[in-house]
């Protein structure tokens, strides 16, 4: 054993179309309960889109990654941390599940420095429910 720490490389199932910030599919709650960061993602402007997309990109190739684009909040769960336009912040929060996938659990813009506590909940209950799997 050489000393390193050996993480494995996990698979995002996320398409991209000639953009990054163009989602096909991201993952959430199951399936029949909708896909609440693809909806939240596409209330937003293309370029807010674009620039959270680039974010997720890093995490998907250069997994683990570490500050300023992803910071793990406890529990398994992490969030990809974007810039906005307008001075703006942008998280999403993701678990790496048992086949090394990337979920997206819930998606917001903050506006204390703090993540909300019932954005923490909502992430938990998501994850949970994912690990269930469909009911």
């Amino acid at each position: 054993m050489t000393g390193k720490l050996s993480l494995p490389r996990i698979e995002v199932p996320i398409l991209w179309r000639k953009r990054a910030s163009e989602f096909l599919r991201s993952f959430s709650a199951p399936r029949q309960a909708g896909e609440p960061v693809r909806e939240w993602l596409r209330s937003l402007s293309p370029e807010d889109r674009k620039r959270i997309g680039e974010d997720i990109k890093s995490v998907e190739y250069g997994w683990p990654v570490g500050m300023p684009v992803c910071r793990p909040l406890g529990n398994g769960i992490y969030e990809v941390r974007t810039m906005l336009t307008q001075g703006r912040i942008a998280r999403v929060l993701f678990y790496i599940d048992k086949k090394s996938r990337m979920v997206m659990l819930h998606a917001l813009i903050k506006k204390t420095r703090k993540t909300p506590d019932d954005d923490l909940v909502l992430a938990r209950s998501n994850k949970n429910k994912h690990q269930r799997g469909p009911e």
